[in-house]
């Protein structure tokens, strides 16, 4: 190696460690409640154990969602027998997988396995992209994810696909068109990749809904921040497990190269999705006040973003 390359080098190892450090404020993300003494999670199959926040680090994805969605009472505490499930990763982007715009495909293909062995009769996992959606598909290794996984993957490029609803309470988003597996199906996974936004700071949870509405530019035209908290009290996710396994951290949401991701290996897992999205932005080494729509969906009650209330679970692996 030359003396020019290795510097260059150097340098950018400096810059993703610290980049790291700043971002994997581990201790910051679960500085919550103690679950009461001699608690059993998952004991009760009606609850989510005593934890409202599940938040692991330093495994691969597979590990890291098994060792959560147990200290939640398992899969079978979000999936019934027969029942059909939606999974919602982030697909939006035809890039590969190693530049963290789309969520990890080997997370999506063992949440997809994990439904069917609870019991799921169908899994379908669809997302209305950004880019062409046949190349976001294939490119994301998500389609081969959810093929071998035995899912059904579905194209949301139609616009007879989405169905008219009426948000109430909704101040800027009165009404969207909502995609019809998302109406009919008994459950609804969100699978979001956490990055970092030009417009929003980070994009988790909340903002993945914008791929299952058909216009999602008018959220853009008209307080893309208020769009967001008024439809997370349309539709709120069974469960969200925000993928934080590479983390894109500049040029979101899309990026242009691997150098705009720093490699996290972390989940987080709620019911509550503002839970979620507030750790979330911890992790990404931001206040949830700071990331607008954050704070207007806790404001609107819709969930917490005040972590040291919440009984969170700490993993690390």
């Amino acid at each position: 190696m030359d003396r020019r390359n290795f510097f260059k080098k150097s340098i950018l190892a400096g810059v993703a460690a610290g980049a790291a450090m700043t971002l994997g404020n581990f201790s910051k993300v679960v500085a919550g409640k103690i679950p009461p003494p001699n608690s059993n999670p998952g004991s009760n199959p009606g609850s989510q154990g005593p934890y409202d926040l599940v938040a692991v680090k330093d495994g691969e994805p597979v590990q890291m969602f098994d060792k959560a969605i147990e200290s939640l009472g398992g899969m079978k505490n979000f999936v019934k027998k027969n029942q059909t499930v939606v999974v919602k990763p982030n697909i939006g982007w035809d890039t590969s997988p190693e530049r963290g715009a789309n969520t990890n495909p080997d997370l999506i293909r063992h949440i997809i396995q994990q439904c069917y062995s609870a019991g799921a009769k169908t899994v379908y996992v669809f997302d209305n992209t950004c880019d062409n959606w046949s190349k976001c598909y294939e490119n994301s290794g998500i389609q081969k994810a959810v093929r071998d996984a035995g899912g059904k993957l579905v194209p949301a490029n139609s616009e007879c696909n989405y169905q008219q609803v009426e948000i109430k309470n909704g101040k800027k988003l009165k009404q969207t068109k909502v995609h019809e597996l998302i109406l009919s199906s008994d459950v609804f996974i969100n699978v979001p990749v956490l990055k970092c936004h030009g417009s929003t700071v980070i994009t988790a949870a909340m903002k993945n809904h914008m791929g299952i509405v058909w216009d999602r530019g008018y959220w853009h035209r008209n307080d893309l921040n208020q769009c967001i908290a008024d439809f997370a009290a349309y539709r709120k996710p069974d469960l969200n497990v925000i993928d934080a396994y590479r983390v894109m951290t500049k040029r979101g949401p899309r990026g242009v190269s691997e150098d705009d991701v720093v490699l996290m290996k972390s989940l987080l897992l709620s019911r509550d999705i503002v839970a979620a999205d507030a750790a979330a932005a911890k992790l990404f080494g931001t206040e949830p006040e700071k990331v607008t729509y954050i704070k207007l969906a806790h404001d609107a009650g819709l969930g917490s973003m005040d972590l040291t209330k919440l009984s969170i679970n700490r993993i690390k692996m």
